[in-house]
């Protein structure tokens, strides 16, 4: 055996190692999307309802801290619309994951077991290379699902986080404008 086919041998067995860490990501992952469609699907059914049930606390977390301390008011609501931002564009960063790994995954269950079904062509063992290549092409098919779905789900979820975004900035405006009217009449009350 000369030194490329050892070289040959060790990527072979390193290659048969990570078979079933990929084939078990791209279930795991399958599960999260299963469960981010049914989490996407229930927020879209509220949408439509016209309920937003974290935009609303969100809302009542600017209005308290309108009705608190006007010294602290602006650095409050401020807090308040970053830590809704963070939340919110977390929870995206973890499907745009899934739209760069699920086709790696896939790659990967698809061509770790090509080397099997080419092994088992050149022995002449037919079952072999048949199970080898529907492993393969089902990685295939379940990485690329993978991805287009959470590319789906991502982009509706983006606009949705633009315009909660844009809902909460204008209502921290509002509440900030409506505060300093306050003030102001407070203040002519007191001069005349």
């Amino acid at each position: 055996m000369t030194s490329i086919d050892q070289i040959r041998e060790i990527f072979h067995q390193i290659a048969g190692v990570l078979v079933w860490p990929v084939l078990l990501g791209l279930i795991g992952l399958a599960c999260a999307m299963i469960v981010s469609l049914g989490a996407f699907a229930r927020e879209w059914f509220d949408r439509k309802r016209g309920r937003r049930a974290s935009l609303e606390n969100d809302h009542n977390a600017l209005n308290r801290a309108a009705a608190g301390s006007s010294k602290d008011m602006e650095l409050a609501m401020e807090a308040i619309l970053q830590a809704s931002g963070r939340r919110r564009w977390r929870s995206l960063g973890r499907l745009r994951l899934a739209v760069r790994v699920g086709p790696s995954l896939g790659l990967m269950g698809t061509l770790i077991p090509m080397a099997d079904a080419l092994q088992g062509l050149a022995d002449g063992n037919l079952p072999a290379l048949a199970s080898n290549m529907v492993t393969a092409f089902a990685a295939t098919v379940i990485g690329l699902s993978i991805s287009v779905t959470a590319y789906l789900v991502a982009a509706a979820r983006e606009s949705w986080v633009r315009a909660d975004s844009e809902a909460l900035a204008f209502h921290a405006e509002h509440l900030l404008r409506e505060t300093k009217t306050d003030a102001e009449t407070r203040r002519a009350a007191h001069a005349a």
